[in-house]
């Protein structure tokens, strides 16, 4: 059975619906589920994940490579990336995820509508959202990470958010060798530039990131871009 929409778009339906209707969030995701044609939404989600581009993405990630996860905002980019911090898990590593976006209820609520529960990850789970975060806090945070670790930065401009910072580049390049060492794979979400027109091109690609000062991004060995559904793989380089 195809679905009408994405996983992620089908989920912001429903996050709609619940604030519409004031109805709980569960109630409303298993009310869509009902709509596609599912008995639940944990059928749904496992429906789609049988074909889940998370799980496609992840089965090509090498220990030690940095990736990018680029979309406009609502465009699933932080959903994907979730996504692949639940495969890690699902493989038995850790999953890491550093953000001054969300707080740690948000990011549980993001898994328990991907029909994932975070009581599953027997402590493989750890949640970062300290003002402080830069390159220097990520190593420190990763030091004792084990290899095959994959931690998720949302997003890769907070790195050049304060003054006192390093150079982003600086930072990544940082990370890179960090990653390289220790054999982690670091995913960081990535902000498009508003120039961005979709109207001429359906998909953004590696051209299209918002950079405030300059960075190399054939430093990422794997890239992913998301629009309205459409998602594309690549490598910068």
């Amino acid at each position: 059975m195809r679905l009408s929409a994405p996983v992620y778009r089908l989920k912001r339906n429903a996050r709609l619906l619940s604030r519409a209707k004031n109805i709980p969030l569960h109630e409303a995701l298993e009310g869509i589920a009902a709509e596609e044609g599912f008995g639940s939404w944990s059928l749904l989600v496992s429906k789609a994940s049988a074909i889940a581009p998370a799980r496609k993405l992840f089965d090509r990630l090498i220990p030690g490579e940095l990736v990018l996860v680029g979309a406009r905002p609502g465009h699933g980019k932080t959903l994907l990336s979730l996504e692949l911090a639940v495969e890690a898990m699902k493989a038995g590593h850790r999953g890491v995820f550093f953000t001054l976006e969300y707080t740690e209820k948000d990011i549980l609520e993001r898994f328990r509508a991907l029909a994932v529960e975070p009581a599953g990850f027997d402590g493989r789970f750890e949640f970062h959202n300290s003002d402080g975060i830069n390159a220097g806090y990520i190593v420190k945070a990763l030091a004792g990470a084990p290899r095959g670790t994959l931690a998720v930065v949302d997003y890769l401009q907070l790195l050049d958010q304060k003054r006192e910072n390093p150079e982003l580049a600086v930072q990544v390049r940082e990370l890179h060798s960090f990653a390289r060492e220790r054999g982690l794979v670091i995913v960081f979400i990535s902000q498009i530039d508003r120039f961005y027109d979709p109207s001429r091109k359906p998909c953004p690609d590696i051209g299209d990131v918002r950079l405030p000062n300059p960075l190399d991004l054939t430093v990422f060995g794997k890239t992913c871009f998301l629009q309205n559904g459409d998602i594309r793989f690549g490598a910068a380089g």
